[in-house]
């Protein structure tokens, strides 16, 4: 479900969090705080989702309220529910491993759900798309999965009150926000390919704890090598993120004899343009790159040749 990309941006946020701590005493497992932040984004997921499957089916109990009014008018005696036997919203609600993760993590417990999946429908209905769905006399798989997915991309996560809600009560928000919407337009391509009990599989979990406890086991080693190729910046003055993502890419080139040496450079490029300044990206190529060369020359370097190591 995550990619290995994903698992070094949780690899490198584990790292930075626990840089930032002074107190050795005090300081929590390394690798269960990744599986803590894991956790936390699987949480996220699911209670996207939820939502997500509550809206639509919201229908059904707007017909019923309207249709309990003392007077209800001809318009609330004749709500349109065609969405809530959406056979693509069936496919998501049916999926075994979706109710079992309803079941272990209780979205619906979330404080002022309700409220917000309401507010979404009535956003919902306001729209031409939705017009469009509920007027059309027939269902075909196209429209069924659209209408669930526009749910999801144009009214949820652009919403800014649903936004600020889903902050409020996932503190991980932030830093997986793209993430989760990746794994979310990918999900619903593809509905039931994930194991919902699980973010990572047994290897990429492997990956996941190895990376964090050979860079912290081999930061002293991977400082060596990167100092001197500093030139005049202080070690000291680098963005800590920088300094991060230039361990793990030293100790990916090193002691992963699998994932080939332009995957690793390239992936750590593009984390630091993500995550860190604006020249990061340049100057994490620069520095690794040197380092690479280096190592091939002193023959330190051995890949196995697996055609399927992606990234």
């Amino acid at each position: 479900m995550i990619s290995r990309r994903n698992i070094r941006v949780k690899v490198m946020q584990t790292l930075y969090i626990l840089s930032t701590l002074h107190d050795d005493n005090g300081m929590p497992d390394p690798v269960r705080s990744l599986q803590k932040q894991i956790d936390s984004s699987r949480q996220l997921f699911i209670y996207l989702l939820y939502c997500l499957t509550e809206v639509a089916r919201y229908a059904e109990t707007d017909a019923l309220r309207r249709a309990s009014k003392n007077l209800p008018s001809a318009q609330d005696l004749n709500v349109n529910t065609k969405i809530s036997g959406n056979e693509f919203l069936w496919k998501l609600l049916d999926n075994a491993s979706f109710k079992q993760a309803i079941e272990n993590d209780k979205p619906n417990l979330v404080e002022n759900t309700s409220t917000q999946i309401k507010k979404l429908y009535n956003e919902l209905e306001k729209t031409p798309e939705y017009q469009v769905y509920i007027l059309a006399q027939s269902r075909d798989k196209k429209s069924e999965k659209d209408i669930i997915t526009f749910i999801f991309s144009t009214l949820m996560l652009p919403g800014e009150e649903f936004v600020s809600h889903v902050e409020e009560h996932f503190t991980n928000w932030d830093d997986d926000a793209e993430m989760i919407n990746q794994l979310m337009l990918n999900y619903l391509q593809k509905p039931g390919s994930y194991n919902l009990q699980e973010m990572v599989s047994k290897e990429k979990w492997d990956f996941a704890r190895t990376l964090l406890t050979t860079t912290r086991e081999k930061k002293d080693y991977a400082l060596e090598l990167i100092k001197p190729k500093l030139k005049n910046w202080d070690a000291d003055r680098i963005a800590v993120l920088d300094m991060i993502l230039m361990e793990m890419g030293v100790c990916e080139l090193l002691y992963f004899d699998t994932i080939p040496t332009k995957v690793t450079i390239n992936e750590y490029i593009d984390l630091a343009k993500s995550y860190s300044t604006p020249q990061s990206g340049h100057f994490v190529n620069g520095i690794l790159d040197n380092i690479h060369k280096e190592l091939m020359t002193q023959n330190k370097i051995h890949k196995v040749d697996f055609k399927q190591n992606a990234s």
